[in-house]
Protein backbone atom coordinates (compact mmCIF):
# COMPACT_ATOMS: atom_id res chain seq x y z
CA UNK A 1 0.00 0.00 0.00
CA UNK A 2 1.09 3.58 -0.69
CA UNK A 3 2.03 5.76 1.94
CA UNK A 4 -0.24 8.08 2.54
CA UNK A 5 -0.46 11.28 4.95
CA UNK A 6 -2.89 11.99 7.36
CA UNK A 7 -5.51 13.59 5.27
CA UNK A 8 -5.91 11.06 3.45
CA UNK A 9 -6.20 8.50 5.83
CA UNK A 10 -8.46 10.65 7.55
CA UNK A 11 -10.77 10.72 4.74
CA UNK A 12 -10.80 6.89 3.52
CA UNK A 13 -11.00 6.18 7.50
CA UNK A 14 -14.12 7.62 7.41
CA UNK A 15 -15.78 5.80 4.64
CA UNK A 16 -18.53 3.27 5.51
CA UNK A 17 -17.90 -0.14 4.00
CA UNK A 18 -20.39 -0.29 1.53
CA UNK A 19 -19.05 2.56 -0.65
CA UNK A 20 -15.69 0.92 -1.00
CA UNK A 21 -14.88 -1.60 -3.77
CA UNK A 22 -15.56 -5.00 -2.70
CA UNK A 23 -12.71 -6.54 -1.17
CA UNK A 24 -11.57 -3.35 0.14
CA UNK A 25 -12.77 -4.55 3.75
CA UNK A 26 -9.89 -5.00 5.52
CA UNK A 27 -8.04 -2.64 3.56
CA UNK A 28 -10.90 0.11 5.00
CA UNK A 29 -10.20 -1.62 8.39
CA UNK A 30 -6.41 -1.12 8.29
CA UNK A 31 -7.02 2.50 7.48
CA UNK A 32 -9.32 3.22 10.16
CA UNK A 33 -6.69 1.91 12.64
CA UNK A 34 -3.75 3.69 11.15
CA UNK A 35 -6.02 7.04 10.92
CA UNK A 36 -7.33 6.21 14.83
CA UNK A 37 -3.75 6.31 15.80
CA UNK A 38 -2.24 9.19 14.31
CA UNK A 39 -4.99 11.07 16.09
CA UNK A 40 -4.39 9.56 19.44
CA UNK A 41 -0.30 10.58 18.90
CA UNK A 42 -1.23 14.08 19.01
CA UNK A 43 -3.01 13.52 22.61
CA UNK A 44 -0.24 11.25 24.18
CA UNK A 45 1.51 12.79 27.55
CA UNK A 46 5.06 12.39 28.49
CA UNK A 47 5.67 11.80 32.23
CA UNK A 48 8.32 11.81 34.46
CA UNK A 49 11.39 13.98 33.78
CA UNK A 50 10.75 13.33 30.28
CA UNK A 51 8.02 15.93 30.21
CA UNK A 52 10.38 18.87 30.93
CA UNK A 53 13.83 17.60 29.16
CA UNK A 54 14.77 18.86 26.12
CA UNK A 55 15.31 16.42 23.71
CA UNK A 56 19.07 17.13 23.53
CA UNK A 57 19.36 16.19 26.82
CA UNK A 58 18.17 12.55 26.24
CA UNK A 59 20.00 9.09 26.67
CA UNK A 60 19.43 6.90 23.88
CA UNK A 61 17.35 5.15 25.95
CA UNK A 62 15.29 8.27 26.97
CA UNK A 63 14.64 8.89 23.50
CA UNK A 64 13.58 5.14 23.47
CA UNK A 65 11.27 5.90 25.93
CA UNK A 66 10.21 8.84 25.18
CA UNK A 67 9.19 7.43 21.11
CA UNK A 68 7.21 4.75 23.03
CA UNK A 69 5.19 6.48 25.08
CA UNK A 70 4.18 8.48 22.24
CA UNK A 71 3.21 5.53 20.78
CA UNK A 72 5.81 6.64 17.58
CA UNK A 73 8.24 3.16 18.77
CA UNK A 74 7.03 -0.33 19.25
CA UNK A 75 7.64 -1.61 22.98
CA UNK A 76 8.20 -4.74 21.98
CA UNK A 77 11.70 -7.05 21.51
CA UNK A 78 12.83 -9.99 20.26
CA UNK A 79 16.59 -9.45 21.32
CA UNK A 80 17.78 -12.07 23.29
CA UNK A 81 20.92 -12.94 25.36
CA UNK A 82 21.30 -16.53 25.20
CA UNK A 83 24.70 -16.75 26.83
CA UNK A 84 25.08 -17.56 29.87
CA UNK A 85 25.53 -15.41 33.21
CA UNK A 86 28.86 -13.31 33.56
CA UNK A 87 29.58 -14.72 36.85
CA UNK A 88 27.29 -16.06 39.74
CA UNK A 89 25.19 -14.31 41.96
CA UNK A 90 27.51 -11.84 43.74
CA UNK A 91 30.58 -12.59 42.22
CA UNK A 92 32.80 -9.51 40.61
CA UNK A 93 32.30 -10.67 37.12
CA UNK A 94 28.48 -10.50 37.68
CA UNK A 95 28.90 -7.22 39.49
CA UNK A 96 30.64 -5.94 36.71
CA UNK A 97 27.61 -6.48 34.27
CA UNK A 98 24.48 -4.60 34.27
CA UNK A 99 21.80 -7.04 33.50
CA UNK A 100 23.66 -10.56 35.21
CA UNK A 101 21.93 -10.29 37.94
CA UNK A 102 18.53 -9.63 36.47
CA UNK A 103 19.34 -12.89 34.32
CA UNK A 104 19.95 -14.92 37.42
CA UNK A 105 16.59 -13.00 38.58
CA UNK A 106 14.57 -14.06 35.37
CA UNK A 107 15.51 -17.71 35.41
CA UNK A 108 14.19 -18.02 38.66
CA UNK A 109 10.65 -16.12 37.64
CA UNK A 110 10.65 -18.42 34.81
CA UNK A 111 11.09 -21.34 36.86
CA UNK A 112 7.98 -20.36 39.25
CA UNK A 113 5.71 -18.75 36.29
CA UNK A 114 5.40 -22.05 34.40
CA UNK A 115 2.38 -24.09 35.03
CA UNK A 116 2.68 -27.72 34.67
CA UNK A 117 0.26 -27.44 32.31
CA UNK A 118 2.21 -25.62 30.19
CA UNK A 119 0.19 -22.57 31.56
CA UNK A 120 1.42 -19.70 33.19
CA UNK A 121 0.96 -20.00 36.72
CA UNK A 122 -0.84 -18.21 39.85
CA UNK A 123 2.47 -16.86 40.74
CA UNK A 124 2.50 -15.45 36.63
CA UNK A 125 -0.97 -14.19 36.89
CA UNK A 126 -0.48 -12.41 40.67
CA UNK A 127 2.59 -10.86 39.49
CA UNK A 128 1.37 -9.04 36.49
CA UNK A 129 -1.54 -8.22 38.69
CA UNK A 130 1.09 -6.50 41.14
CA UNK A 131 2.76 -4.67 38.82
CA UNK A 132 -0.53 -3.10 37.93
CA UNK A 133 -1.07 -2.31 42.07
CA UNK A 134 2.38 -0.67 42.40
CA UNK A 135 2.44 1.43 39.44
CA UNK A 136 -1.35 2.44 39.35
CA UNK A 137 -1.49 4.18 42.72
CA UNK A 138 -0.59 7.22 41.37
CA UNK A 139 -2.26 10.07 39.27
CA UNK A 140 -1.37 13.76 37.85
CA UNK A 141 -2.86 14.94 41.22
CA UNK A 142 -1.46 12.67 43.75
CA UNK A 143 2.21 13.94 43.87
CA UNK A 144 3.42 11.36 44.64
CA UNK A 145 3.06 7.11 44.19
CA UNK A 146 3.90 4.89 41.21
CA UNK A 147 5.94 2.52 40.85
CA UNK A 148 7.96 2.68 43.63
CA UNK A 149 7.76 -0.68 45.20
CA UNK A 150 5.78 1.14 48.14
CA UNK A 151 3.13 -1.93 47.64
CA UNK A 152 5.51 -4.24 49.33
CA UNK A 153 7.58 -1.49 51.53
CA UNK A 154 5.10 0.05 53.15
CA UNK A 155 1.42 -1.23 54.48
CA UNK A 156 -0.22 -1.46 50.88
CA UNK A 157 -0.85 -4.88 51.18
CA UNK A 158 -2.93 -4.54 54.17
CA UNK A 159 -5.91 -2.63 51.41
CA UNK A 160 -8.30 -4.59 50.18
CA UNK A 161 -7.80 -3.47 46.69
CA UNK A 162 -4.80 -6.14 47.27
CA UNK A 163 -6.36 -9.14 48.17
CA UNK A 164 -5.28 -12.24 46.35
CA UNK A 165 -1.17 -11.29 46.07
CA UNK A 166 -0.40 -12.44 49.09
CA UNK A 167 1.27 -15.29 47.43
CA UNK A 168 3.31 -13.44 44.87
CA UNK A 169 4.25 -10.29 47.55
CA UNK A 170 5.69 -13.43 49.77
CA UNK A 171 7.49 -14.65 46.86
CA UNK A 172 8.93 -10.70 45.50
CA UNK A 173 9.83 -10.48 49.00
CA UNK A 174 12.43 -13.13 49.01
CA UNK A 175 13.57 -12.37 45.59
CA UNK A 176 13.98 -8.76 46.97
CA UNK A 177 16.24 -9.97 50.55
CA UNK A 178 18.07 -11.76 47.36
CA UNK A 179 19.30 -9.29 45.11
CA UNK A 180 18.69 -5.99 46.35
CA UNK A 181 22.07 -6.43 47.95
CA UNK A 182 23.34 -5.77 44.26
CA UNK A 183 21.56 -3.23 43.37
CA UNK A 184 17.95 -4.13 42.17
CA UNK A 185 15.49 -2.21 43.55
CA UNK A 186 11.97 -3.43 44.75
CA UNK A 187 10.17 -0.96 42.26
CA UNK A 188 12.06 -2.73 39.31
CA UNK A 189 11.76 -6.16 40.55
CA UNK A 190 7.81 -6.09 40.25
CA UNK A 191 7.69 -3.93 37.39
CA UNK A 192 10.49 -6.81 35.99
CA UNK A 193 8.35 -9.39 37.32
CA UNK A 194 5.27 -8.61 35.58
CA UNK A 195 7.09 -8.69 32.44
CA UNK A 196 8.54 -11.94 32.75
CA UNK A 197 4.97 -13.04 33.63
CA UNK A 198 3.72 -11.45 30.53
CA UNK A 199 5.86 -13.42 28.26
CA UNK A 200 5.95 -16.48 29.78
CA UNK A 201 2.08 -16.88 29.72
CA UNK A 202 2.10 -18.68 26.38
CA UNK A 203 1.19 -16.03 23.42
CA UNK A 204 2.32 -12.79 25.68
CA UNK A 205 4.41 -10.36 23.83
CA UNK A 206 8.10 -9.52 25.09
CA UNK A 207 7.78 -5.93 26.65
CA UNK A 208 11.10 -3.95 26.88
CA UNK A 209 12.66 -4.13 30.08
CA UNK A 210 14.21 -1.20 31.82
CA UNK A 211 15.77 -0.41 35.33
CA UNK A 212 16.59 2.19 37.57
CA UNK A 213 13.70 2.85 39.41
CA UNK A 214 14.24 4.20 43.12
CA UNK A 215 12.48 2.98 46.22
CA UNK A 216 9.67 4.67 48.07
CA UNK A 217 8.57 3.09 51.83
CA UNK A 218 5.73 5.66 51.90
CA UNK A 219 2.59 3.89 50.90
CA UNK A 220 1.02 5.09 47.93
CA UNK A 221 -2.44 6.94 48.15
CA UNK A 222 -6.08 5.21 48.30
CA UNK A 223 -8.74 5.25 45.80
CA UNK A 224 -6.67 5.31 42.74
CA UNK A 225 -7.10 1.49 41.81
CA UNK A 226 -10.11 0.38 39.29
CA UNK A 227 -12.80 -1.08 41.00
CA UNK A 228 -14.75 -4.58 39.22
CA UNK A 229 -18.14 -2.72 39.00
CA UNK A 230 -17.06 0.65 38.05
CA UNK A 231 -18.57 2.27 35.54
CA UNK A 232 -17.42 2.93 31.96
CA UNK A 233 -17.05 6.27 32.70
CA UNK A 234 -15.35 6.52 36.57
CA UNK A 235 -12.90 3.84 34.60
CA UNK A 236 -12.25 6.52 31.84
CA UNK A 237 -12.20 9.27 34.19
CA UNK A 238 -9.48 7.57 36.49
CA UNK A 239 -6.77 6.19 33.80
CA UNK A 240 -7.06 9.46 32.32
CA UNK A 241 -5.90 11.11 35.19
CA UNK A 242 -3.41 8.88 34.65
CA UNK A 243 -2.11 9.85 31.21
CA UNK A 244 -4.01 6.66 30.13
CA UNK A 245 -6.82 7.02 27.68
CA UNK A 246 -9.45 4.99 26.44
CA UNK A 247 -7.76 3.14 23.76
CA UNK A 248 -4.68 2.25 25.98
CA UNK A 249 -7.33 1.17 28.78
CA UNK A 250 -9.02 -1.74 26.65
CA UNK A 251 -5.60 -2.75 26.36
CA UNK A 252 -4.65 -3.20 29.66
CA UNK A 253 -7.99 -4.88 31.17
CA UNK A 254 -7.31 -7.27 29.05
CA UNK A 255 -4.70 -9.19 30.64
CA UNK A 256 -7.83 -10.30 32.79
CA UNK A 257 -7.35 -13.05 29.89
CA UNK A 258 -5.02 -15.41 32.37
CA UNK A 259 -7.01 -14.57 35.58
CA UNK A 260 -8.85 -16.35 38.06
CA UNK A 261 -11.05 -14.57 40.33
CA UNK A 262 -10.66 -15.40 43.93
CA UNK A 263 -12.62 -12.31 45.94
CA UNK A 264 -15.29 -10.73 43.75
CA UNK A 265 -17.02 -13.53 43.82
CA UNK A 266 -16.13 -15.91 46.98
CA UNK A 267 -18.90 -18.62 45.83
CA UNK A 268 -16.99 -19.14 42.82
CA UNK A 269 -13.50 -19.05 44.15
CA UNK A 270 -11.30 -19.90 41.42
CA UNK A 271 -13.89 -18.77 38.44
CA UNK A 272 -11.70 -17.40 35.02
CA UNK A 273 -12.86 -14.52 33.24
CA UNK A 274 -12.42 -16.38 29.57
CA UNK A 275 -12.10 -20.05 28.81
CA UNK A 276 -8.30 -20.07 28.42
CA UNK A 277 -6.72 -18.81 31.89
CA UNK A 278 -3.04 -18.73 32.02
CA UNK A 279 -2.99 -18.03 28.07
CA UNK A 280 -2.10 -14.77 27.03
CA UNK A 281 -4.95 -14.39 24.14
CA UNK A 282 -7.70 -12.51 23.03
CA UNK A 283 -10.38 -14.80 24.19
CA UNK A 284 -11.33 -12.32 26.45
CA UNK A 285 -12.62 -9.68 24.45
CA UNK A 286 -15.45 -11.86 22.28
CA UNK A 287 -16.48 -13.76 25.58
CA UNK A 288 -16.96 -10.65 27.73
CA UNK A 289 -19.44 -9.60 25.17
CA UNK A 290 -20.97 -13.14 24.50
CA UNK A 291 -21.95 -16.06 26.14
CA UNK A 292 -18.93 -17.83 27.50
CA UNK A 293 -19.27 -21.48 29.64
CA UNK A 294 -20.63 -20.95 33.21
CA UNK A 295 -17.42 -21.28 35.07
CA UNK A 296 -16.04 -17.76 33.02
CA UNK A 297 -17.01 -14.98 35.60
CA UNK A 298 -17.24 -11.63 34.04
CA UNK A 299 -16.50 -8.65 35.43
CA UNK A 300 -19.31 -6.07 35.64
CA UNK A 301 -16.78 -3.18 34.63
CA UNK A 302 -14.94 -5.17 31.91
CA UNK A 303 -18.96 -5.73 30.44
CA UNK A 304 -19.54 -1.90 31.00
CA UNK A 305 -16.06 -0.77 28.92
CA UNK A 306 -16.97 -3.48 26.22
CA UNK A 307 -20.32 -1.08 25.60
CA UNK A 308 -19.35 2.22 25.89
CA UNK A 309 -18.91 4.29 22.51
CA UNK A 310 -15.29 5.51 23.80
CA UNK A 311 -14.11 1.65 24.13
CA UNK A 312 -16.19 -0.38 22.17
CA UNK A 313 -14.51 0.01 18.65
CA UNK A 314 -11.06 -0.83 20.09
CA UNK A 315 -12.69 -4.13 22.15
CA UNK A 316 -14.51 -5.19 18.98
CA UNK A 317 -10.65 -4.83 17.21
CA UNK A 318 -9.26 -6.87 19.61
CA UNK A 319 -12.43 -8.97 19.28
CA UNK A 320 -11.73 -9.62 15.51
CA UNK A 321 -9.07 -10.91 13.01
CA UNK A 322 -5.41 -10.17 13.46
CA UNK A 323 -6.60 -9.47 17.11
CA UNK A 324 -4.23 -10.87 19.06
CA UNK A 325 -0.80 -9.07 16.97
CA UNK A 326 -2.82 -5.26 17.46
CA UNK A 327 -3.61 -6.13 21.18
CA UNK A 328 0.28 -7.29 21.86
CA UNK A 329 1.24 -4.59 20.31
CA UNK A 330 -1.39 -1.82 22.16
CA UNK A 331 -0.80 -3.70 25.44
CA UNK A 332 2.86 -3.53 25.46
CA UNK A 333 3.07 0.45 24.77
CA UNK A 334 0.16 1.14 27.21
CA UNK A 335 2.01 -1.01 30.13
CA UNK A 336 5.31 0.76 29.49
CA UNK A 337 3.30 3.81 30.39
CA UNK A 338 1.85 1.95 33.43
CA UNK A 339 5.12 1.41 34.92
CA UNK A 340 6.92 4.03 34.86
CA UNK A 341 3.85 6.17 36.46
CA UNK A 342 5.71 8.06 39.06
CA UNK A 343 9.08 7.81 37.77
CA UNK A 344 11.11 10.50 37.56
CA UNK A 345 14.38 9.34 36.30
CA UNK A 346 13.32 7.97 33.52
CA UNK A 347 16.04 9.13 31.20
CA UNK A 348 18.51 7.62 33.22
CA UNK A 349 17.26 4.06 33.18
CA UNK A 350 19.19 1.37 31.74
CA UNK A 351 18.05 -1.64 29.62
CA UNK A 352 17.97 -5.57 30.94
CA UNK A 353 15.11 -6.71 27.95
CA UNK A 354 17.64 -9.54 26.82
CA UNK A 355 17.34 -11.40 29.93
CA UNK A 356 13.99 -12.16 29.08
CA UNK A 357 12.94 -15.75 27.99
CA UNK A 358 11.41 -16.05 24.62
CA UNK A 359 8.23 -15.62 23.84
CA UNK A 360 5.52 -18.28 22.75
CA UNK A 361 4.15 -17.73 19.52
CA UNK A 362 2.22 -20.90 19.56
CA UNK A 363 0.89 -22.90 22.61
CA UNK A 364 -1.16 -26.59 22.25
CA UNK A 365 -3.76 -27.38 25.41
CA UNK A 366 -3.09 -31.14 26.00
CA UNK A 367 -5.56 -31.60 28.39
CA UNK A 368 -8.17 -28.89 26.97
CA UNK A 369 -10.73 -31.72 27.34
CA UNK A 370 -10.71 -32.08 30.82
CA UNK A 371 -10.69 -27.87 30.71
CA UNK A 372 -13.62 -27.60 29.06
CA UNK A 373 -15.19 -29.90 31.52
CA UNK A 374 -14.22 -28.10 34.45
CA UNK A 375 -15.64 -24.57 32.53
CA UNK A 376 -18.50 -26.17 31.88
CA UNK A 377 -18.83 -26.52 35.99
CA UNK A 378 -18.80 -30.77 35.75
CA UNK A 379 -16.26 -30.21 38.53
CA UNK A 380 -16.18 -28.60 41.51
CA UNK A 381 -14.06 -25.40 42.23
CA UNK A 382 -10.41 -26.89 41.25
CA UNK A 383 -8.35 -23.61 42.14
CA UNK A 384 -5.16 -25.15 40.30
CA UNK A 385 -6.85 -26.64 37.57
CA UNK A 386 -5.46 -24.51 35.30
CA UNK A 387 -1.73 -24.87 36.30
CA UNK A 388 -1.82 -28.70 36.93
CA UNK A 389 -4.47 -29.76 34.67
CA UNK A 390 -1.67 -31.65 32.32
CA UNK A 391 -1.64 -33.99 35.42
CA UNK A 392 -5.39 -34.58 34.76
CA UNK A 393 -5.49 -35.88 31.18
CA UNK A 394 -6.33 -39.47 32.21
CA UNK A 395 -9.29 -38.81 33.35
CA UNK A 396 -12.20 -40.35 31.13
CA UNK A 397 -15.22 -38.56 30.09
CA UNK A 398 -17.56 -41.75 29.95
CA UNK A 399 -20.54 -41.68 32.20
Amino acid sequence: MKTLGYLSYALLACLPFSEAHPGMGEQMAEMRRVANKIQRRQSKELIGDLATLADSKLTSIGKDIKAILLDQQNAESSTIDASIPAGAIGSAACKADLCCHWKWLAYEMTAKFNGTSGRCSKFARQAVRLGFHDAGVWSRDSGYGGADGSILLSNEMSRADNNGLAAIADQTNKWYTKYNQYGLSMADIIQFGANVATVVCPLGPRIRSFVGRKDNTKAGPTGLLPGEKDSADVLIKLFQAKTIDPHDLVALVGAHTTSQQHFVNTARDGDPQDTTPGIWDVAFYPQTTNNPPVRVLKFQSDINLSKDSRTSPEWAEFSGSGGQNHWNEDYSVAYTRLSLLGVNNINDLKECTKVLPARRSSFVSEDQKVLDMWLAGQFNQLNNMVDDAIQLTGVTTGT
